[in-house]
């Protein structure tokens, strides 16, 4: 029930909320535009300077806050930007140098203030994670995600056919790897992985698919800028890597006559975690499916990370890249 606070989009929708409704009143009650301003100016630095603290606030008592009930988590979300509103008017505002346009506001007065935008952001947030994932559009969703086209099935399953008697252990190994692919499939779309199981069940997608086409996909993994220890602890979405390797495929390769390159890159900088994914790309080969596939990991990524993480795509001299950001977050953080 408690918005993450840590969350930088959390924190940009809260500072424009705030100082858009203050903004509002005063222009309002000014006796012209130019006063408005003036006084909202003034107001500007008890604005800030509480509307800040109380997220931060919020952001470090946010693991103990999401161990109490609903309820205890709305209460706390208007009890603690009004209690520091309130301290902030008691000490700061005494003072005839801190003085500002807000001076009329009584501590107690702060306090309601304060506690009614923290509640009614609250509210705000809960009702707009909601409306990210009502039911019609999480089954959506979620079949997008386990969406796995069925020629590949049966193309794959007749590759391995043809190993049976002449490579009997690759046919074996094959599927093992498809039983852990449609494994994996089957999780709920709102399920969080590592990173490197990401990358290890795009290894066994991939290696399925390379018995189909053969020496025509070729596959370069760089991950020369993560350490393998990060790759293990990183979180990550399920299925975030499979759907990109698949619609490489599907557009990028299999339409080539000739070899094809499939490049994906990791690394990490600083606090983020960044794919480049390229391939070959084709103008004449109709897109509509990978338009709906990234469209669909575009809307999982807002649900979980907000505006903290994105996902690009540009043509580059005939290559089409796909470039993914993510926060990096430790597993079993």
């Amino acid at each position: 029930m408690i918005p993450d606070c840590c969350n930088i989009g959390i924190m940009v929708r809260s500072l424009l909320a705030v100082n858009g409704v203050v903004l509002v009143v005063m222009l309002i009650n000014a006796s012209s535009i130019q006063a408005g301003l003036l006084a909202f100016g003034e107001a500007s630095m008890l604005l800030e300077l509480a509307s800040l603290t109380s997220l931060f606030a919020l952001c470090g008592l946010r693991r103990l806050v999401r161990s109490i009930p609903p309820w205890g988590q709305r209460l706390a979300c208007a009890l603690v930007p009004g209690a520091i509103t309130g301290l902030i008017i008691h000490y700061l505002l005494n003072d005839d140098l801190m003085l500002t346009n807000l001076s009329r506001l009584s501590a107690p007065e702060g306090f309601v203030c304060a506690a009614l935008f923290g509640i009614g952001l609250q509210h705000y947030f809960e009702l707009r994670t909601r409306a990210f994932s009502p039911a019609l559009a999480e089954a959506r969703l979620q079949a997008l995600q386990a969406r796995i086209r069925p020629h590949f099935l049966f193309n794959s399953l007749n590759a391995v056919l043809s190993l049976i008697r002449t490579e009997p252990r690759r046919a074996e190994s094959t599927l093992e790897d498809m039983a852990d692919l449609f494994r994996v499939l089957m999780r709920d779309a709102r399920d969080i992985t590592t990173l490197g199981n990401e990358v290890r069940i795009g290894m066994q997608y991939l290696s399925i698919e390379k018995i189909r086409l053969g020496e025509r996909l070729q596959v370069q993994w760089d991950t020369d800028g993560i350490s393998g220890d990060t790759l293990q602890r990183a979180k990550t979405p399920a299925l975030l890597l499979q759907p990109l390797l698949e619609n490489a495929v599907h557009y990028g390769v299999e339409p080539s006559p000739e070899t094809a390159l499939i490049r994906i890159a990791i690394s990490r900088v600083r606090d983020r975690i960044e794919i480049v994914m390229t391939n070959p790309y084709h103008a004449d080969v109709e897109s509509t499916g990978n338009h709906m596939a990234l469209d669909n990991i575009r809307e999982r990524l807002t649900l979980l990370y907000d505006m903290e993480a994105q996902l690009t795509t540009q043509v580059v001299d005939g290559q089409f890249e796909v470039h993914l950001y993510l926060p990096y977050q430790k597993a079993g953080a």
